[in-house]
């Protein structure tokens, strides 16, 4: 089974499309499902046409959470970089006064 696929199931008389998703090689939940179909054709037509947009939308919103996720990635690295020179600043302006008060005792 791919990520994403599609199961046609009778419901009441009727058929359900459901858009399914492989969460684990165990485990599968319904992202998507549509009741109502009189015949069990349309109810494949919708869910293959159906499972197409929504491998597309799930592409863009992967693209759009990367793109968050590197600009995030990029902000703490920033951070990280500043707080090194404050630091490295720090410590070295307290090792020049250090030096300052640093008298020989001879």
């Amino acid at each position: 089974m791919a990520k994403f696929d599609y199961r046609i199931v009778e419901k009441r008389n009727a058929w359900a499309a459901e858009i399914t998703r492989q969460v684990t090689s165990r485990r599968t939940v319904v992202s998507k499902r549509q009741l109502g179909f009189e015949t069990e054709a349309e109810a494949v037509e919708w869910a293959e046409k159906e499972l197409v947009e929504f491998a597309k939308n799930q592409a863009v919103r992967n693209e759009r959470k990367s793109e968050q996720r590197f600009e995030r990635e990029e902000m703490i690295a920033r951070k990280k970089e500043k707080a090194a020179a404050q630091k490295a600043a720090y410590e070295a302006a307290r090792d020049e006064e250090e030096d300052e008060y640093d008298f020989d005792e001879e």
